[in-house]
Order: C-alpha cells, then sequence, then structure tokens
C-alpha cells in the first residue's frame, strides 16, 4: 500500500472533496445514511486491508476518555493513575491523548495488542459508518490525508451518487 501516493491523490483532491461533503450537508439525499454504510462495507470489505496500512495507528493518536482509561487499565491490570502516567498526556485542547508515537499498543505486524478494548475514538477510526455523515464534514476530509479507507470511501461516495 503506498501511502505517499493516498496522500498525495487526498491532499490534491482535497477542495473537490470539501465542495462535495458540503454539497451533502446542504441537500443530503434521503437514502445517504444507506450508502455510506453500503460504501464503507464495501470499502472495508473488497478495498482497504487496515492491517496493511496501520497510518492512523503510527501518525495519529486518539483521545482517551475517562471511560477508556478505566476499561484499559483494567485489562493491564494497572491503577488508572499510573496508566495515565505512563501513557498519557494533556493536550492543548485538555484532552487526554497519548505521550507518543507511533502508538504504544501497535505490534510489530500492525495489530493492536489492547484491540478487544481499544478507546472508543479508535473504535469508530475513520467514522465512515456514521449516520449523517455531513457533520463531520472536516474530520472526514483529514481523514483521507491520513486513510487510505477514508479517501477510498469519499471517492466512492462521490462516484455512487454520480458527482
Amino acid at each position: 500500500m503506498d501511502l505517499e501516493l493516498y496522500k498525495k491523490q487526498a491532499l490534491q483532491r482535497q477542495k473537490e472533496h470539501k465542495k462535495f461533503l458540503d454539497g451533502l450537508k446542504k441537500k443530503p439525499p434521503k437514502n445517504l445514511d444507506y450508502i455510506v454504510q453500503e460504501t464503507h462495507d464495501e470499502v472495508f470489505e473488497k478495498v482497504i486491508d487496515c492491517l496493511q496500512c496501520a497510518n492512523c495507528c503510527k501518525t495519529t493518536g486518539p483521545l482517551y476518555t475517562e471511560k477508556d482509561i478505566e476499561r484499559i487499565s483494567k485489562h493491564l491490570r494497572m491503577k488508572p493513575a499510573d496508566f495515565e502516567e505512563k501513557f498519557l498526556r494533556v493536550d492543548e485542547d485538555n484532552d487526554k491523548v497519548l505521550q507518543n508515537l507511533p502508538c504504544h499498543f501497535l505490534n510489530d505486524d500492525n495489530t493492536c495488542s489492547i484491540y478487544e478494548v481499544r478507546p472508543k475514538a479508535c473504535r469508530e477510526y475513520p467514522h465512515t459508518d456514521r449516520k449523517k455523515i455531513y457533520q463531520i464534514n472536516n474530520l472526514m476530509i483529514k481523514n483521507t490525508v491520513i486513510c487510505p479507507a477514508a479517501y477510498e470511501f469519499v471517492e466512492r461516495i462521490m462516484k455512487n451518487l454520480g458527482k
């Protein structure tokens, strides 16, 4: 998987993607949620294998909620405060995020060592199966540069809606 090529294409098509997504926000098709789910499934079943990529785990850190911290620290048999001290920091938005990238829990084969208890942000990424997708246009545009699946998703949604 050529991540640089995806990134280059995403940056080249950013204005077009933004215009398309903004159009969805202004006038969403009646069956948009269905098209979104169908396109998401298609991209992840046939096009992109996250284990070949893991760019999200290598380049962006998820936000950790208190529930995430409790669940993961329990799984690791650590006190939540010890987990936070060892792995997290507070960012400029006052969110708890990883101290370092790539993610400490990313294995050499691109699997996640805490997959079954991973943060909510990781479970939802890249947000391509979300209802009312137009509510996260700016996030989707950002994700197309990081995630080949998000890029393919936007490209296919455009194609499926004849844009």
